[in-house]
């Protein structure tokens, strides 16, 4: 259910900006928003279910996250679908962390194959999603894409209910609750000063507004941060050469790759005119993509090492787009921008288990913090990225040529962090 809302809404965000009378700058906070949702539900989800139990935090995150899609399709303008999807992406972080929990204590001794298979249906959704968003959007309209997740959560609720025991929790210490507070408003002060730049006849009062709140609210974040032992961002893991490079490239990783999920079916539509279930099939490919190439990263990791793999699915990456940003040489634009989406996607496959063992080679101590701040900061590098691309693509009078060149600037950046990532430390224990 979140993997398919996720890559549906993406096949949306013109027809649901044209429907709602709202500038694309602002559409792309439906996608947005619910990423910064889930960057301020996620430490608190683990700490809810260890305090109130895994199995009532999973059902009450299904339930709200239900909720709130069917508010969000019958939404009457941007400003309340977007309230809608911040609750819905806090939703969303609460139920990740305690379905894991669940599933953990549901399979016992089977609990690595379990996860493992757990993990693999996102992929399925990530192919279904856009092919699904992209139907209702041709044959009906955009609510139903919101629509969909209800009967889903009914059923997962019902279930839940039903079939779902309540694995052991205890009363834990506290939750860093003000470092989470101030990287939020930090967030969505830079999106709103980045939406104001792209939006034509912005005043710059409330953009200089915005951009000294994002500068007064990183600048206390990260003092926080500094001063707090268990910071939501521990400080002791952002220093040394190893982390470092590994902390940047996660944040252009997930600029990268989210950001393409995100506007690749808009690019379709505004430079191509492809219709709406066309340009959404073509994250299918990107999807189909990054099993294979995760199949075949996780076969060779062991073999190889994760810094060759890497570099290779980077390579990959940064192939994907800048074929993404060429015209096609001749045929189809369709085909050729499913081919890019697919190599796309291979290489994502190929460097995403590379990276997330990197950290853990790098640190074999602190996995659980490493792995959270891997997620935290490919979120907010997605954040910046689709949040600039729909600015830039609203600002431009060719939004096909801008989209364009921001795929290619995006390419640009991930191959400086690729060259970066080649001087990783190949040894345990070196950061």
């Amino acid at each position: 259910m979140f993997s398919l809302d996720q890559t549906s809404v993406a096949t949306a965000l013109t027809t649901i900006g044209r429907d709602l009378g709202s500038e694309l700058a602002w559409t792309g906070w439906v996608i947005t928003v619910a990423a910064v949702g889930q960057i301020l539900a996620l430490p608190l989800g683990g700490w809810l279910s260890d305090r109130f139990g895994g199995r009532r935090m999973f059902l009450a995150g299904v339930a709200v996250f239900t909720l709130m899609s069917g508010l969000s399709a019958l939404s009457p303008s941007i400003g309340v679908l977007i309230a809608c999807r911040l609750v819905q992406g806090l939703a969303g972080g609460v139920m990740l962390p305690a379905a894991n929990g669940v599933v953990a204590h549901q399979f016992g001794r089977d609990r690595d194959r379990a996860l493992a298979l757990f993990t693999s249906v996102f992929p399925i959704g990530a192919i279904l999603g856009p092919l699904l968003g992209g139907l209702v959007l041709t044959t009906w309209s955009w609510h139903g894409i919101f629509l969909v997740n209800v009967p889903l959560g009914i059923v997962l609720v019902t279930a839940g209910l039903a079939l779902v025991d309540d694995p052991p929790h205890r009363r834990t210490g506290r939750v860093d609750g003000a470092g989470i507070a101030l990287l939020v408003i930090a967030l969505l002060a830079v999106m709103l000063t980045i939406t104001r730049l792209g939006s034509p006849g912005s005043g710059p009062v409330v953009t200089v507004l915005a951009a000294v709140v994002a500068a007064g609210a990183g600048a206390a974040f990260v003092r926080h941060s500094r001063r707090r032992a268990d910071a939501v961002v521990p400080v002791r893991l952002l220093a040394g050469r190893g982390l470092g490079i590994m902390n940047v490239t996660n944040v252009v990783f997930g600029a990268v790759v989210i950001g393409f999920s995100a506007t690749l079916p808009l690019y379709a539509q505004v430079r191509y005119e492809l219709p709406a279930f066309v340009a959404g099939a073509l994250l299918a490919g990107r999807a189909v993509g990054t099993i294979i190439g995760s199949g075949a990263s996780v076969a060779l990791l062991r073999r190889a090492g994760f810094r060759p793999l890497l570099l290779v699915g980077l390579v990959g990456i940064v192939a994907g787009m800048v074929a993404t940003a060429v015209a096609p040489p001749a045929g189809d634009p369709a085909v050729w921008l499913l081919g890019a989406a697919t190599l796309l996607g291979l290489g994502t496959g190929v460097a995403g288990p590379a990276a997330n063992n990197a950290g853990m080679h790098l640190v074999p101590g602190e996995v659980a913090a490493v792995s959270g701040l891997r997620i935290m900061f490919r979120q907010v590098g997605g954040i910046a990225a689709v949040s600039v691309m729909t600015a830039v693509i609203t600002a431009s009078s060719d939004p096909g040529r801008a989209g364009a060149i921001t795929f290619a600037a995006l390419a640009v950046v991930l191959a400086l962090a690729g060259v970066l990532a080649a001087r990783i430390p190949n040894r345990r224990g070196r950061w």
